[in-house]
């Protein structure tokens, strides 16, 4: 793409799109022309240790330009996760200090844009500037979490990081939603029968013994 005269190549990813709590986080990062780290990955496979370090090293370095965009589970549940997920990459790119000339996106096209951008599936796993942001929106969304966590001690957010975990799952039934949960995801509304999927689809093949879960009583 350089060799065609685009010099400001930017990365996007972001994370969270799937969980039942919190927000959905993007980030946005433009690295140097001739940047490399041969630890840099997708942040899905880096270790949290391996992931905190990456993270530092691109948030300090004075090269690199980066920025975050943070939709939060009210909005989510206004417009959906979808729209949600691509105003968070908008503002991600409108906050960088020098917007790009052309932006990697990880995953399908995200239409309106205000740059232009080529789409690319599991681009976080091909193109370090994918990469990076990744490891960027993750972790920033990790934080958020753990402060939650504070917040909300008894659905156990540092551990899961609100995705619907078995453990999540039964905090949910036992507690009920909180204020960041996404009321509009199924799950959040009846998590007995995500709870029964999830041990269904999880427990082996040749001996799926049924959970026994408490349900509420109803009246006749």
């Amino acid at each position: 793409m350089r060799a065609i005269g685009v010099s400001r190549i930017g990365g996007i990813d972001e994370v969270g799109r799937g969980a039942l709590a919190g927000p959905v986080v993007a980030a946005a990062v433009i690295l140097p022309e001739k940047f490399r780290h041969r630890k840099l990955n997708d942040s899905k496979q880096l270790a949290l240790e391996l992931r905190e370090e990456i993270y530092f090293e691109l948030t300090t370095n004075i090269d690199i330009s980066w920025s975050v965009g943070v939709v939060d589970s009210v909005e989510i549940d206004r417009i959906n996760i979808l729209r949600a997920s691509h105003r968070a990459m908008r503002i991600a790119v409108e906050l960088l200090l020098a917007p790009p000339d052309h932006v990697l996106i990880d995953g399908l096209p995200v239409v309106p844009f205000p740059i232009p951008q080529t789409a690319i599936v599991d681009g976080d796993c091909v193109s370090q500037s994918i990469a990076a942001a990744s490891v960027i929106a993750k972790v920033t969304r990790d934080r958020i979490m753990r402060d939650f966590c504070a917040q909300f001690p008894q659905y156990g957010f540092s551990q899961h990081k609100g995705y619907g975990t078995e453990l999540h799952l039964l905090k949910l039934h036992e507690f009920g939603p909180c204020p960041i949960h996404r009321r509009s995801f199924e799950p959040v509304a009846q998590p007995l029968l995500a709870l029964e999927g999830l041990v269904a689809t999880t427990a082996p093949a040749a001996r799926r013994p049924r959970r026994k879960i408490s349900r509420p009583a109803f009246a006749p």
